[in-house]
């Protein structure tokens, strides 16, 4: 399938919101088009470039289908989104047009069936519901109670503060349990780096 890449530094997770402010005519038309169609548009993490101007270098190869949940003029007069995380998905290929938009091909992941949380997961999904209480999270309507193992990995992995290379390791990990034990392993990480 062919989708619109939106490359970002930050990484989308399926589930999760992100607010974005659209300014660039590619981005512009890119959002119009996706609402007159209903369908959405990839999030892609940089490696190498910048958000505004010209396509990034390089880009990830893993990404999350952003769904358009909202939009509204900005007080700076720019048009902002609310986007929701789909699928994720694989890029097979990608060109850049004229306008300076990417147009890849795709391949959807799967998902695979979401386990209930297990006693091992109370930790992290008391962590979930702590972080719903910060107003960021709080007015993106995100965190708090979740009943899957999806959610939670997903909800954290991108609500915590870890590196995008972490972050894209975790959106590339097709399994929720090994996400989860990925997820304790950064938090071990970064517990020990405030420590000392």
């Amino acid at each position: 399938m062919s989708l619109p890449l939106f490359p970002l530094n930050t990484v989308l997770f399926p589930g999760c919101r992100l607010d974005l402010q659209i300014f660039e005519a590619r981005y512009l038309d890119m959002v119009s088009a996706c609402m007159k169609r209903g369908e959405g548009f990839g999030v892609v993490g940089i490696l190498e470039g910048r958000e505004v101007g010209e396509a990034p270098g390089r880009f990830a190869w893993h990404g999350c289908e952003a769904l358009i949940r909202d939009f509204h003029q900005q007080d700076n007069g720019l048009l902002g989104i609310r986007v929701e995380g789909g699928r994720r998905f694989t890029v097979q290929s990608s060109r850049v047009q004229p306008d300076q938009l990417l147009l890849a091909e795709v391949q959807w992941l799967d998902e695979g069936e979401d386990r209930p949380l297990l006693a091992e997961h109370v930790d992290l999904a008391a962590l979930l519901l702590a972080l719903a209480e910060h107003p960021m999270v709080a007015a993106l309507g995100m965190g708090g109670v979740v009943e899957g193992q999806q959610a939670l990995a997903h909800q954290l992995a991108y609500l915590l503060p870890l590196s995008q290379e972490q972050k894209l390791e975790l959106l590339e990990e097709a399994d929720a349990a090994q996400r989860l034990a990925r997820i304790q392993i950064f938090l071990s990480a970064l517990q020990g780096e405030l420590i000392a």
